[in-house]
């Protein structure tokens, strides 16, 4: 193949048109595909977050209503000792 000539010189930017095409492609390719795993490893952290969020608010209701339980329990003391406290004088 003479490269000198125009039919082989068309030939030659031919193939390394080809071959950049080719090798873009790829690389985009490739991109696209680490984009999306990128994504599916976002998706999937913040899936464990909610989760976490979601374990943390219900053990957070369940402590508020225990607290509320014992302020009830402490009204109801208090009341109970300002009636004897009251009977006495």
């Amino acid at each position: 193949m003479d490269v000198t000539t125009w039919p082989g010189a068309i030939l030659v930017l031919g193939v390394l048109l080809m071959a950049t095409t080719l090798i873009g492609g790829s690389m985009s390719v490739h991109l696209e595909i680490r984009k999306a795993k990128l994504q599916a490893m976002q998706r999937e952290d913040l899936r464990q977050l909610v989760q976490r969020y979601e374990k943390l608010a219900e053990s957070t209701v369940d402590a508020q209503q225990r607290a509320a339980a014992d302020v009830a329990e402490l009204r109801s003391r208090t009341v109970s000792i300002e009636q004897i406290l009251r009977t006495v004088e």
